[in-house]
């Protein structure tokens, strides 16, 4: 029988502290709610005590997320721990993941401590934590760098003051496979109550070994690896949860383990993450990357045609990547529409299939043919509006080479047609300056990004945009086969996402 393997997802902490990414309370629960599906056993929430919207994030995780354990990130202190523990309880399964710094570089510019100070802090804040749960993780930041023998000492310290689980992370991502196995190896075999938790990896990708590190360590005895969809997370980020599980399921031969993941739920997964987070999937990326499954040579496409496992070792479909391309088209009707949604693994309401219908049939009159793509698109874009204060009415857009680009443009609030027309150096320019007319909110654009959602002249265009407002980030998202709409939706929709948000903090 195969060993278990616990994923432990860090996409809404570590992740969400990827340069650029911002994610509100509604996103964040979309988020998991989908990680749950996946099946992931540990979702770490967040930092509670970072910020109130961090808090209160964490908090709204715990309280309607049901599944998974879900944990909150503390330093060793007994502030940050008892914060963590004010959002977290709410969990059907409660974890505190507290940590301190135990390399010597750390210690001595970072902390200002000792040895034997790191250790005291240790017992008091894993027996602190003890107090609130029997769940209690404890991580050696830096690990991958601290002193082999300290680091003995480290772990046999916080599982005698009560952790159950022991993550050891490579925090700069400086180890290399071999020697971050040997690492492992010595913790699982010299630490003598190693028995009484489970041990854990995190590692960066720095060098991009993240993944590789973190298979050596399970060869050499952890059982949880912590991970992020998309391998988002600080710098060149974390170890990707595809890769992992994907690696583990389509080599069991080789490593003998398994995890709980649904894997059909991974590539909606991955683009539920990308789109929220505005950060765009290579398209070489391994497992869900736009060319993962595609194949140019013709010898690799005469291949596969006659036996796909002559050049695929895992087959799309057990990723949740639909390759029926079943066309519905503008006398489709409402059963088939909804009958294809459920094929696709949609699960919608009765006032989100009205939404989504009435896009497709505006759609179907624009569009000839509607594929899957085009259709998660369109229900994707529908079911996660948020509370809008601006809905687009109109556009009219003059431009040409020897003119200057105007746009004019009406937004409705409530009942009420705000109308406004600007200038810029190119249409979409002109809209969303004739848009921040309208709002007033002085947002500054710090990226654009268009992609086609499917093939051909009539194709859907995709356009995210991430605005930046008082200091943080907001990220919109829009779709049309117009891409100058889809331009303006996108930025309506981060101005709705800033407006929502000041109201919370407001009603706060």
């Amino acid at each position: 029988m195969n060993k278990r393997v616990y994923i432990f997802d860090t996409t809404l902490r570590d992740g969400e502290q990827s340069p650029g990414v911002s994610l509100n309370i509604q996103e964040k629960l979309e988020i998991a709610q989908q990680l749950a599906r996946l099946g992931v056993d540990v979702i770490e929430a967040g930092f509670p005590i970072a910020s109130p919207g961090d808090f209160e994030a964490v908090k709204a995780v715990a309280q309607k997320i049901k599944g998974p354990t879900i944990a909150a990130l503390a330093r060793i202190s007994e502030k940050d721990i008892d914060r963590a523990w004010e959002a977290v309880k709410y969990a059907e399964k409660p974890r505190i993941h507290t940590f301190i710094a135990t390399s010597d570089i750390h210690m001595k510019y970072k902390l200002k401590m000792s040895r034997e100070e790191v250790l005291e802090a240790i017992t008091r804040g894993v027996r602190h934590a003890k107090q609130y749960t029997e769940d209690v993780e404890f991580s050696p930041e830096d690990g991958s760098r601290t002193d082999l023998d300290f680091m003995l000492k480290v772990v046999e310290t916080a599982i005698a003051a009560g952790a159950t689980v022991i993550n050891i992370p490579d925090t700069v991502g400086y180890a290399t496979p071999d020697e971050f196995g040997n690492f492992i190896g010595a913790i699982k075999n010299r630490v003598p109550n190693m028995d009484k938790a489970i041990l854990s990896v995190h590692c960066h990708n720095d060098l991009g070994l993240a993944v590789a590190n973190s298979l050596a360590a399970v060869q050499n005895g952890a059982e949880q690896v912590e991970c992020a969809v998309n391998g988002i997370g600080e710098r060149a980020g974390n170890t990707a949860l595809e890769e992992i599980v994907m690696a583990l399921l389509t080599r069991q031969d080789f490593y003998g383990m398994e995890c709980g993941i649904t894997t059909e739920e991974i590539y909606r997964t991955s683009k539920l993450v990308s789109s929220l987070t505005g950060m765009p999937i290579q398209y070489n990326k391994a497992i869900v990357g736009k060319n993962a499954f595609a194949h140019e040579s013709g010898i690799h496409q005469d291949g596969v045609l006659k036996e796909r496992t002559t050049y695929e070792i895992m087959n799309p479909a057990k990723l949740g990547i639909i390759q029926n391309n079943i066309v519905l088209g503008k006398h489709s009707g409402r059963h088939a529409f909804r009958q294809r949604l459920e094929e696709l693994g949609f699960k919608l309401s009765d006032e989100e299939l009205v939404k989504a219908f009435i896009r497709f049939k505006n759609l179907a009159d624009r569009k000839k043919e509607i594929t899957d793509k085009d259709l998660e698109a369109i229900v994707e874009d529908e079911i996660r509006v948020i509370p809008e204060k601006y809905t687009l009415e109109y556009i009219h857009i003059s431009s040409g080479n020897r003119i200057v680009p105007t746009a004019t443009i009406g937004l409705r609030s409530d009942e009420d047609l705000s109308e406004e027309a600007a200038c810029g150096d190119g249409p979409v320019d002109a809209v969303f300056k004739a848009i921040d007319k309208i709002t007033q909110l002085g947002v500054c654009l710090k990226h654009y990004n268009l992609s086609a959602i499917t093939g051909g002249k009539d194709a859907m265009g995709e356009v995210t945009v991430k605005v930046e407002y008082e200091g943080k980030p907001y990220v919109g998202r829009g779709i049309s086969t117009d891409i100058i709409e889809a331009s303006a939706r996108a930025y309506v929709n981060a101005i709705n996402k800033i407006v929502y948000e000041t109201g919370e903090k407001a009603e706060e």
